[in-house]
């Protein structure tokens, strides 16, 4: 039953709120990732026509945020439910600093060792899953898709502020502010940003919300436990794991498949023209070991997506 807003047949309904069921898409996402483009591209080329430093946080900014704040704005037209669009802006910001803030104190004894990109995989998945819990647990109705998205949300905020750490590293050169390294520091992540964290806290909150979604009660909107949700983290944490490892994987397997260089490097040297084959090698390895995880997280989130879709009842149209 809805309200009507005086004029006959016209439902109405609170501004910013994302009614159950509403169709109206905008395109917001991608109208903002254009214009985001070309404000990125103008401040580019002031930056190099005056060399103004103070310019270099305005880079920053939107070289981190774009992609990600993009994601959210997907997830704005397509949640459906008790949640506004504030509310979501809000997750975003929120889960972003929390969750930086959080693995930075987790990791911050961490040592380096074989095991230190599952452990970094393992904290940083687990700082996300719990802010998700948390924003999501009035969220109604609940359904894998629901999940995929708000996890996807909580994936961005980290995915941005995580970004603007490293631009800001990256701009940190010898001899003054690198703006080349900058800029391909923010590229990179930008393009990689939704195969990242987007896609594996999107992946703990489809099995989240899904399993939810399927046994909750009328008068209940919180989750429900199973062990499914905990192999939706490890595996979540595994992906991440393999991406974050997989420049040591690429090298190990690139000097692996080079014939001798291996034995070689163990008395110290190495010529030019087999480094030079490890080296090309190991990037072609490096970027197809991505693009294989990348497969793999959007294969797992569709399997659990697809696995958790609510049943049509007979008899219904």
């Amino acid at each position: 039953m809805s309200v009507m807003d005086g004029k006959e047949g016209t439902p109405w309904r609170s501004p910013g709120r994302i009614a159950l069921g509403d169709p109206e898409r905008h395109g917001w996402w991608w109208k903002t990732l254009m214009v985001g483009w070309v404000l990125w591209l103008a401040t580019i080329t002031v930056t190099v026509l005056t060399g103004n430093p103070n310019l270099v946080p305005t880079l920053i900014l939107l070289g981190s945020f774009l992609v990600p704040f993009c994601v959210v704005l997907f997830a704005v037209e397509r949640l459906r439910g008790n949640v506004t669009a504030l509310q979501l802006i809000l997750a975003f910001f929120v889960s972003g600093v929390a969750g930086v803030l959080g693995a930075s104190l987790l990791e911050a004894n961490l040592q380096q060792s074989l095991w230190l990109y599952g452990l970094v995989g393992l904290i940083e998945e687990f700082v996300k899953g719990c802010i998700l819990v948390v924003l999501g647990w009035r969220l109604t109705p609940k359904s894998a898709s629901q999940g995929a998205l708000l996890g996807a949300t909580v994936g961005a905020g980290f995915a941005a502020f995580e970004s603007a750490g490293y631009a800001f590293n990256a701009a940190l050169g010898t001899h003054g502010i690198d703006l080349a390294a900058l800029l391909r520091t923010e590229v990179i992540r930008a393009l990689l940003a939704p195969v990242g964290h987007i896609l594996w806290t999107a992946i703990i909150g489809a099995a989240l919300f899904g399993i939810a979604g399927r046994r909750a009660r009328p008068d209940d909107p919180g989750y429900t436990w199973s062990i499914w949700v905990a192999v939706a983290y490890l595996g979540a944490a595994v992906l991440h794991a393999l991406w974050d490892s997989m420049s040591s994987i690429a090298s190990l397997l690139a000097l692996l498949a080079t014939g001798n260089t291996a034995q070689l490097l163990q008395y110290g040297f190495l010529l030019r023209r087999d480094a030079d084959a490890v080296q090309s090698l190991s990037s072609v390895l490096y970027v197809c070991g991505l693009i294989v995880v990348s497969l793999a997280g959007v294969v797992t989130l569709w399997a659990v997506i697809r696995h958790y879709r609510p049943r049509m009842r007979r008899g219904r149209t």
